[in-house]
């Protein structure tokens, strides 16, 4: 009942509480990325695939600036991560503005990330299941490892929280989210959902349908 029903109710409140009360905060932080990312605006959205594989458009705080070489091509992360975008991405706040993906129905509080959508082609059976829920902000595997935990063993701790979404399971990862931050634990300077993948096998079937010219960078 919980999974199918309440979840998505107390998603949707406490998402619809969270933005009325820092919806302030959230203006502030966008003001200040707007003028640190030299006018290259201060969200960015992109295509994610949401429950049962469904794409939608995850929102976030855009923590870099869109400066190129003299051939036109965007300089590294590294050179481009403001000192803004370094706080915001430290304490974890440019995640804030997926409040709006929960409140839409896009997303959940707690579920497992949302991943690139050429994943999708070669994801096996089992790591297929991560899109029986919607995905979260915050999951098991992110409480779990977060941004250093492997590719692969995220897929696995994704298939686990599917098996045993309860509402105790969310309130133990949004309390284990929470210390996280405080703690600014497993924060990696720069990490993001599309980091490196990890997975040999997992390499390999990239490796071949791009081969295929059935997958682009």
């Amino acid at each position: 009942m919980y999974k199918h029903f309440f979840k998505r109710l107390f998603d949707f409140l406490i998402a619809l509480i969270a933005l009325l009360l820092i919806g302030w905060f959230i203006l502030l932080v966008a003001i200040f990325l707007h003028f640190a990312n030299k006018g290259a605006g201060a969200f960015f959205t992109q295509e994610r695939p949401g429950k049962d594989g469904k794409i939608f458009k995850v929102i976030k705080f855009k923590t870099m600036t869109d400066e190129r070489d003299e051939n036109g091509k965007l300089l590294p992360d590294a050179q481009r991560l403001t000192k803004v975008g370094k706080i915001v991405r430290s304490l974890s706040i440019d995640e804030l503005p997926q409040l709006i993906n929960v409140f839409k129905g896009d997303m959940s509080l707690i579920g497992p990330r949302p991943l690139l959508v050429k994943y999708l082609l070669v994801y096996d059976d089992e790591q297929k299941r991560r899109h029986e829920v919607r995905p979260g902000i915050t999951g098991w595997a992110q409480v779990h490892g977060r941004n250093h935990c492997k590719l692969s063993e995220k897929f696995k701790l994704d298939v686990w929280y599917v098996d045993h979404c309860t509402l105790w399971t969310d309130i133990r990862i949004i309390w284990m989210t929470v210390m996280n931050v405080l703690k600014r634990s497993d924060i990696g300077e720069g990490a993001s959902d599309m980091q490196e993948v990890d997975d040999l096998h997992f390499v390999e079937r990239l490796r071949e349908l791009r081969e295929k010219g059935m997958l682009n960078d």
